[in-house]
This record gives structure tokens, sequence and C-alpha cells, in this order.
């Protein structure tokens, strides 16, 4: 074993060495003051020659101490540098042995009966290289009794007859050895790594991390995000280099985003990695967050390959917890967790108050009409402090044979805003069962969810049009006038009272799943297993919205009362069939995996709306007694699909000795939107390449690196179209024609045929290095990766005739992704009281579009626009260009303005023009930004302290841009009926307040650096062990969420939508972002 690694875990002052003066007849001269144990003991080692040996969190070296005596015994010496130390002491020849107090009487009193009846046996502790082990505990098995190696590795110790030994050191498996009739005995020990030893889930199983020769993120419960999380994403946030996991809203009902290594597609039909629970298709709300085990990540095309299709955009795999027979795993337990959270908004927008509309008024900015006499803060009206509460009950029992967890959760959150919350119910229930002797193993699920939120709005949750009209509207206007009514200004286009808005609205939308799920091995021999996994996956939404006869849409629109109701229907069935190989010999593991899949999805919707009610009193439960729908002016709907998707699957592993690490896999895989073409199956292999370099002989003599693995693998990953039947020629419905006196309505075509479409194909390159160093208390992954997306779909305009419609999917375009990923984790201190992990994350990403035309299909240009600015301006924000980066943002470049507060702009060739001047063309429009960040870095930190622990969690993103909609529409001062930021009124380019002249437009002004840095989560817990009879843990925890942002942006929030080919647009309406405090607790019975 490696010295300096020793020394982490066991001080030794000095080399000893033998002499045969006795150490009580010793006389020693001392004159030291105020010094450390440390200093002392060295001190101690220079007169006399004496060494200390302990372990280095049973002694505290760092304690100031005096240390006086002439011709004092050494003895005396030792208990002054020893004193106020729990500790005794023993001296073996030149060594002076420190133990704990309890551990050395328990030890002295086993050794005097030990040395009535009992041997001496000599030994030396190796490694499996040879090397000493300095620091070995070596213990008479039952007892306390025992020694530790000297700085050879060499022990001595008086042993019973028939006795055994028990030898252990950090990092190294503990080995039972039986004495026998033996006087000597050399050991070796075997390396017991957890880093290596670890255990991550990859596609159809799990591998040790030593042996993954893929790019895999793996984070554990206990290193998940704690406090109020939405869901289950929100607990590996920026811990997994390459997954960018960000909030953009702080809506109780909204999804964390989701981008892993850019974006793969246009038109095709996966966007986001696939998410497996348990090993079936669900989402980061399918389970409670508290119930899960782990989430790990396959990241590059070489691990993800295995799924087709679904994995183009990398693979989330989430585990669930289990109910554990043997180990340290209680069988039978009872597990409570619940919290508190308080939540309110990040930062609110500055606007003017009445106050500041008065003097504005008297300052001749405002016409005086505009003051209604009264003094409203409608931001704060429609306001609240959010309170939510979260509840889990865990039971697991059973044993080894037979064992079951049952999980029942119950969220009730609350937004910042009145009128919107949501609250879900969670249960799962999981039974395993073993049958011959461990030969068969059956495995059910079942898993249901329910959820319900408030609707504001048809068919969504909280309308956050509403905030838009909080902050707009004029605040020295009354929330209601004096007969009680609503306060309505309706000459006023698109401005409502926002309060009314929310409280004569009526609406719900609930949400039901169930799905059943049973995993069947069979282990028939040793080295194969046989498996079968079906599940049926049933979602629910069914709704209702109604606006009332005092709501906007009568008072102004004269609806007369407003509803709609829908449903809407999500099935999925998965069966898959496995055989698994495993054989060990000579060295050499390999191993082989065949399979079958399919997965069948249907969905299906309903959707009615109606107006004109003669009551409200039904709200939108008797939808049929509104007239407008038996007017003609009422709307129905309904839609059905059916997809299925097949595949046959293949992969091998082979490992020589550690050392030689290979996997390859196969995919052939068929999407029913190919019907129809000529394609419809896809074939995506997979290969990967592990080298150990230390394990090779000639790294055996260096002192660096504990581990050092070489990865490399290309995979091959696809995507169907999102459409249906793109195979095939479609007629629609078109306009009504009066027919022998009947309205007929007429078909037309919808859509050419092309046999020729088949998958977009993703070809990803990856190149990795792990290493671990000073012990495995340092690791390190490295990867560098290329995409790149062939066969990308796009929509091709077409001459019609001859074609029967004017444009034709096809796939033609090519699109690359490259970026670097980093993750170090470090552990900085660790010792019996203390320890501090700490995990450092970097990405980066560049995501360009290469082509978009081949010999058959010309793109009419070289870029298309996406992304939309809403009204008023009404524009594209982005534009997609060949041969630049996706996320560019497309707009008018304004450099200056003049005296009068008009714009100066820069147009096409670059010449300075004035705003009157200034045409607006398109031609005159220019990447004014990126909304995608170049790099993105976490740092996240775990520290326990005796009972407590502190979690400090920091992730940021840097090099992107944000076009601040609040700004671009609430700086502008051309209309007197909003009201206005107060930054309004200050001179831009510090240089004049913009003109009243200059209408609300899209240029370069309003956008801003994006870069940040989050204080994420600060979370501090006290854990009590054993209380009483029946509780075995007890843990207290205070948390706060997004705690700390700094930023030169002055929007509200800088996280912001960052996938997509529209990314970086700060939307005016966006639900603001929330700061949480949670105050928990977790009990286990």
């Amino acid at each position: 074993m490696k010295q300096f690694i020793n020394k982490r875990f066991l001080v030794i002052i000095s080399l000893m060495t033998c002499m045969s003066l006795s150490a009580f007849a010793l006389k020693v001269t001392f004159n030291l003051k105020n010094v450390t144990v440390m200093h002392a003991m060295t001190q101690l080692k220079k007169k006399t020659g004496y060494s200390f040996v302990f372990c280095a969190n049973s002694v505290d070296v760092n304690k100031l101490v005096n240390v006086n005596g002439k011709n004092a015994e050494l003895s005396q010496v030792i208990d002054q540098i020893l004193d106020g130390q729990d500790v005794a002491y023993n001296i073996d020849g030149k060594r002076i042995i420190i133990s704990p107090k309890e551990t050395f009487e328990q030890s002295r009193k086993a050794s005097d009966a030990t040395q009535q009846i009992g041997k001496t046996i000599k030994g030396k502790i190796v490694d499996q290289h040879g090397e000493p082990i300095i620091g070995a505990s070596i213990k008479i098995k039952g007892t306390t009794l025992g020694t530790i190696s000297d700085i050879d590795g060499g022990f001595s110790l008086v042993v019973p007859n028939n006795s055994s030994l028990e030898i252990s050191y950090i990092g190294f498996s503990t080995l039972d050895v039986a004495v026998r009739n033996r006087s000597s005995l050399n050991v070796t020990l075997q390396e017991d790594n957890k880093v290596l030893n670890e255990v991550v889930v990859i596609g159809y199983g799990t591998q040790r991390k030593g042996d993954v020769t893929s790019s895999v993120g793996s984070v554990k419960s206990e290193n998940f995000t704690v406090g109020a999380v939405n869901d289950a994403g929100q607990l590996i946030q920026g811990k997994i280099a390459g997954l960018a996991i960000t909030n953009p809203s702080g809506n109780p009902v909204g999804k964390t985003e989701v981008s892993l290594r850019g974006n793969t597609t246009i038109l095709g039909a996966s966007t986001n990695p696939l998410i497996l629970v348990d090993g079936v298709p669900g989402d980061f709300n399918t389970v409670a967050p508290e119930d899960i085990e782990s989430i790990d990540v396959l990241k590059d095309g070489s691990a993800a390959a295995i799924y087709g299709s679904r994995g183009t955009n990398g693979v989330i795999l989430i585990t669930t917890k289990k109910a554990k027979a043997g180990g340290n795993d209680k069988i039978n337990e009872v597990q409570y967790s619940g919290y508190l959270a308080l939540t309110s908004i990040v930062k609110k927008p500055d606007f003017c108050n009445a106050d500041d509309y008065r003097q504005q008024i008297s300052g001749g900015l405002r016409d005086a009409s505009w003051d209604n006499g009264s003094n409203t803060n409608w931001i704060n009206d429609i306001l609240r402090t959010g309170i939510s509460h979260v509840h889990n009950l865990s039971f697991k029992g059973g044993n080894s044979e037979t064992n079951y967890i049952f999980n029942l959760n119950y969220r009730g959150l609350q937004g910042i805003f009145h009128k919107s919350n949501k609250e879900e119910f969670q249960g799962r229930a999981e039974v395993n069962h073993n049958m011959f002797n461990d030969k068969l193993h059956l495995n059910f699920q079942l898993l249901t969810n329910k959820s319900g939120y408030t609707s504001t709005t048809d068919g969504g949750s909280f309308d956050t049009y509403s905030w838009r009209q909080a902050m707009i509207h004029n605040p020295t206007e009354p929330i209601k006038n004096e007969d009680g009514t609503w306060h309505e200004n309706t000459g006023i286009f698109n401005y409502d009272n926002p309060l009314a808005r929310i409280y004569e609205s009526d609406g719900q939308q609930d949400i039901q799943q169930m799905r059943a799920s049973t995993n069947i091995s069979f282990t028939p021999i040793k080295e194969l297993t046989l498996n079968a996994l079906l599940s049926y996956d049933r979602t629910s939404q069914t709704g209702g919205y109604y606006e009332t006869k005092n709501h906007i849409s009568n008072v102004r629109d004269g609806r007369n009362g407003y509803a709609t109701t829908g449903s809407s229907n999500i099935t999925t069935k998965l069966f898959e069939l496995t055989a698994q190989f495993n054989k060990t010999f000579s060295g050499h593991t390999v191993q082989a995996l065949l399979g079958y899949s399919y997965q069948g999805g249907n969905y299906n919707q309903q959707y009615e709306r109606n107006y004109n009610f003669p009551t409200d009193n039904f709200s939108w439960h008797n939808i049929g007694v509104g007239q407008a729908l038996k007017e003609g002016k009422g709307t129905e709907y309904s839609y059905w699909l059916d997809t299925n998707l097949i595949g046959f699957f293949g992969r091998i592993n082979y490992n020589y000795e550690g050392r030689y690490l290979l996997m390859a896999s196969l995919r052939h895989e068929a999407a029913s939107q190919l019907a129809g073409t000529e394609h419809p199956w896809g074939n995506f292999p997979s290969v990967s390449l592990g080298w150990r370099i230390t394990q090779e002989k000639f790294m055996s003599g260096q002192k660096l690196f504990d581990d050092m693995k070489l990865r490399a693998g290309y995979g091959v990953t696809g995507s169907q179209p999102n459409e249906s039947f793109l195979g095939k020629s479609l007629l629609g419905y078109g306009d009504y024609y009066l027919y022998n006196g009947a309205w007929i309505r007429a078909l037309k075509p919808t859509q050419n045929a092309n046999s020729k479409l088949k998958w977009e194909e993703k070809h990803e390159y990856d190149v990795g290095l792990d290493f671990s160093m000073l012990n495995y208390r340092l690791n390190a992954s490295i990867d560098g990766y290329y995409r790149l997306i062939k066969g990308l779909l796009y929509d091709y305009t077409v001459p019609s005739p001859p074609n029967l419609y004017t444009t034709t999917r096809a796939n033609v375009g090519e699109m690359d992704n490259k970026g670097i990923e980093i993750m170090v984790n470090a552990i900085p201190i660790q010792n019996k009281e203390m320890r501090w992990s700490s995990t450092i994350t970097f990405s980066t990403n560049s995501n360009k579009l290469r082509s978009l035309s081949n010999d058959l299909y010309q793109a009419s240009s070289d870029y298309f626009m996406t992304g939309w600015i809403e009204e008023p301006v009404k524009t594209e924000s982005h534009i997609v260009r060949i041969g630049h980066r996706v996320g560019d943002i497309y707009g008018f470049q304004v450099v200056d303005v003049d005296d009068n507060g008009k714009w100066i702009y820069s147009d096409k060739d670059g010449n300075l023009v004035n705003y009157d001047d200034f045409t607006h063309s398109f031609e005159d429009k220019k990447v004014i930004g990126n909304g995608v960040p170049k790099w993105y870095l976490g740092f996240n930190n775990q520290i326990n302290y005796k009972n407590w622990d502190l979690a400090i969690n920091m992730r940021g993103a840097f090099g992107f841009q944000i076009i601040n909609g609040l700004r671009m529409f609430y700086e502008n001062r051309s209309r007197q009926d909003w009201n206005r930021l107060r930054s309004a009124y200050d001179n831009v380019f510090g240089k004049a307040v913009l003109n009243t002249l200059c209408s609300e437009e899209f240029n370069s002004y309003y956008v801003e650096n994006g870069d940040y840095w989050k204080i994420d989560n600060i979370t501090i817990g006290y854990n009590f062990n054993q209380i009483g009879k029946y509780i075995s843990n007890l843990r207290l925890y205070a948390t706060v969420n997004n705690a700390i942002t700094i930023t030169g942006y002055k929007g509200l929030d800088p996280e912001v939508t960052t996938a997509g080919l529209n990314p970086g647009y700060d939307n005016r309406d966006i639900y603001p972002h929330t700061r949480a405090f949670t105050f928990g607790v977790n009990v286990t019975f």
C-alpha cells in the first residue's frame, strides 16, 4: 500500500528502532510551553527515539499543551502530552501505542486471560502488490484484544488456542484467518474499493462502476438535493456533468426542463431523454422524489444505443427504494419523512406606484385623467406566501424469501399566486418473492398517482396573463367599485382587472395514473438468467373551466358565461423478454444479452367549448345548456392515435482481469410512424472499449494513481418522425360548398407521400478518462464527445402540381453537437468525527446546423426562423442558420440614442441609421446574442460533523444571452394606458430617456448577458440515533432553495429556458421564480 495513503489513516511520527533501554527507567528533560501535541510528540522522538502509534481520529494532535520536567520519567512526559485526551497507552519496544481508554481496558483484561492459555503468533500484513500495510488491525475474533501492524507490516500477538484473527484495514476487505497450529502468519489483503465496486444501472441490467466503458453518471439518494423539490429532476440538478436541468418557472404545477448534450432534431419525435422508472417508461413525476433510491444517466451513444430510438437524447434510469434482506439493511422498518415549506417570490419587478403616477402627472409626463384616486399595489395584491407540506410514509417488511415495500406520499403545494396550487397523492406497492432455492424471482409493482390543481385558464393551471395584468395595471385604480363590483376599464385593449380574472373563474384539472408491472426472472443454471417484464400504464386527465358573468369575457366581450370541458387518456403497454448469460473462466468474464421489446401506445382526447349560459350555478358541469353550441358557434373536438415500437436487441460484454473491457450492442427496431415507407426498420449499433491502465505491469511502481481507465465509444441511435403516416398521401376536410341544396365539406390534399422517409440517425463518438488518486479520495471523469445527426427531418417547399401538396417532409439535414464534460469528486476531510465530500461538474456544448439540402431537396434559404415575441411586437426571435450555432437571437441592433432619446441603429452594412430613417426591414436584422450557455458549472458540498450535516449545492450557466421581455415591453413610454417599470425613466446608454415616439420593438438593447451563479440549496440537519425503544433514527433539518443568485442580469431570474431552438427568452408572462424555506423531519422506526 502506498505510504502517503497510509499516513492519512494512521499517524506514525517516525520509524521505529530497537533499543534495549527500559522505557520506565529512561529520564527526560523537557520545557515546552503552549505547543501542539504533534510538536511535543516529535520532540520526544528526537530526544528518545520513541514513536507514537495511534489512529488519526483518536487523538487531537492540534491541542495545545505544556510539557515540563527535569530528569522526569518517560511516563510522566507522556502523561503531560496526552493530558485531557480520553486515551490510554501501552509501551511496546520503541512504540507508544495509544488507544481509547475503554478499548484499552477491555484489551488488557482479555490479554490477561489469554496469556494464561494462549500462544504467541507473529506475522506480516501486505497488499496485493507485496507492499507492507502499516496500521492494519489484527484482532482476536469475538474479543477486543488485538494489535496494530508496524512500519514493516509486522505484528506479534498472544492468542488463545483454536482462535481466529480478524484482520482489517480501511480500503481493504476484512479477512478472517484461523490460527490452528501456526506460529507465523503472512496475510495479503485485497482492496475493497467502494468507488470501483459501486453498482450503476445500465440498459437492461447493472454493472460495476469500475467496469463501465461508456459515459454514465450516477447519483445516490444520500446525495440528492433535499427540501421543496417538485419532481425527481430537481434531485440531481447540477450533479451530473452534461445534464442541464433548469427550472424555468416557479409554478407548483410546472416541470423541470432537461437537456443532455444539446439538440438532436427539428421535427423528430424524440426531444427529451428517455426516463425509465424501474425499467418502465415514465417521467420525473411518476414516483415521489422521497421514494427514489438512485438516478443513473446514460449520456453517450454507446450506452444508450441498446434502447434505440427511445435513447437518442440519452436515458435517465430511476430506481425506487427496495426492501432488502441480509447485510446491514433492516428488513422490517417504518420510515416517515415530512416537511413544511414557505414559498415567496424571489424578486418583484419594480413598477411605478400611485405616488409615481401623480409625480408624472405633475411633471407633465402623464395626463391628469390617469389619476383615479386610489392607491393599489396590484403586484402585492395578487401575490401571497405559499404554504406547502409534504408527507411520505414507507413500510418495509418480510425476509430474504418474500419481502415488500409500501410507499405513500402526499403533497399539498401552494403557489405564490392566489388560486395557484396543486394537491397530489402517490402510492407504490412492490412485492418480491423467491422460489425454488432462489432460481425463480417474482416481482410485482402497483403504482397509483392522483393529482389535481386549480385552473384559472382554459386547460392550464394558473393563468399568468393575470400576472401581466397586475404589472401593467394603473396603481391609482381601485380593485372594486363603491358598489362592490369589480373595477374594469374596458376602453383599453387587453386590459383586465387581474383579481377579477382570478376570482371570477372556476376550474379544476385532475390527473390519475395507474401502472401495474411484473418482472419474472428465472435462473435455471448459475450462468443463465431469463427475464420477462410486462407493464400496463394508463394516465387520464379530466377537467373543466368556467368564466362567470362578472368575468371580463362577459363584461367586455359579451360571452355571458364561458365553459370548456375535456379529457385525455394515454395508455402504454410494454412487453420485454431478455436472456442473459454470464461466465467467468481463467481471468475472462463474458456477459451476453439477447432481447425482444414491444411498446404500444394510445392517445385519445376530446374537448368541448360553449358559452352564453342562463346561470353561473352549474359552472362547467352542465356545459350543454349554453346557447353557443346550438347556434353553431361552440367547439367539439376529438382525436385518437395508436403507435407501436418493436425491437430486437443484443449486447456482449467482455472483461479480462478487469484490465481490458469491451461492450458491443445492436438494436433492430421499427416504428409505426414510418409505416408505408421503404425503411421502417432501423439498425442501431454501438461499441465501447475500456483499458484499465493501472493494471499494467509498467504502472505497478507508480504511486500517483490508484486507478486509471481510458474509455472510447461509438453508438448510433435514431429518431422517428413526430407524426404518423408520413409515407402516405393524406386528404383532409376543407371548406364547405353548396351542392344540390346542401352544404358539403370538401376533401383536399394535406400531405404528400414520401416512401423514402426513414429514421434520423445520431452517430456519437465519446472518449473518456476515469482516474482516482489519494486512496480514492480524489476521483475524476473527463469526457469529450461529438454527435452527428444525419437525415435530419425538415419540411421542403415543392411545386404543386405535380405534387398534391406544397410541402414534403424528408431526411436531408445534418446537425452536430460537440463538447467536454468533467466531473471531479474529492473528500478533503475524513475522520471519525467529520467528513467533507465535494463534487465539481463542468460541461460545454456547441450545437450547429450543418446542412438542409441535398441533390433532391433544396431549402429555399440557408436559414429558418423560430421563436415568437408576443403582441404588440409580433416577430420571430431566433434564427437557425446553416453553419451557425443553434440558439442565435435575431433582431435589430441599436448602438445609441440621439439627443432626443430616439434609437440609432446599425444596419446590415454596419452603417449608423437614425430612428426616423430606419425602415425596420428584415434584411437589417442581425445576430444579437445566443440563448444557449457555452458552459455549465456545478459545485456541491456535503459536510458531516458528528451528528450534524450540512449540504451546499451551487450551479451556474455562462456565456449566453437573455431576451428581457419585461424591459422590452415595460420600459417603453409610447403608451399611457400601461404602467411602466421605474427604469423606463432611466437614461438609455446614459444619454437620454427613451422618446415616447419610439414604439415597442425587439432590439439588442433588451438582450442582456445571462451569466449567473446560484447558491441553489443550503441544508443543515441534526441526526439523533436510537431514541427509546422504537425510534432508531431521527433527523431534523432546515433548507433554503434558490437561496442566492449572483448575476448582472436585470430581469427577475436568469434561469430561463435554454433547450429547444429558441432558448434564452425571459417571457414577460412567465410564472416568477420562487424561494422556499423548508423545515423537515425524517424518522425511522
